[in-house]
């Protein structure tokens, strides 16, 4: 719209087109502001993903070292079994 048509139009037209533009702004800033706490939230919730990747590090490690024990003692059982003494 330009500067001519917006002299044209009647204090009720321009009323109205103000309200339009305030609706349409607080639209915006609600959206903004939607949109800054969903940000938020994904910058807290990147350190909790490191340290969860760091303790399914640590788990992993933990069942490798069990499963590497559970593997000794089957041998140890089987070469006591086939003792024949």
């Amino acid at each position: 719209m330009t500067d001519q048509d917006v002299k044209k139009l009647s204090r009720a037209d321009l009323l109205e087109l103000l309200l339009a533009q305030l609706q349409e702004n607080q639209q915006l800033r609600a959206q903004l502001e939607e949109t800054k706490r969903q940000l938020a939230e994904r910058k807290i919730d990147t350190p909790v993903l490191g340290s969860l990747a760091e303790a399914a590090s640590r788990l992993d490690a933990i069942f490798q070292a069990a499963d590497r024990t559970a593997q000794q003692y089957q041998k140890e059982l089987s070469s006591f079994s086939d003792d024949p003494s």
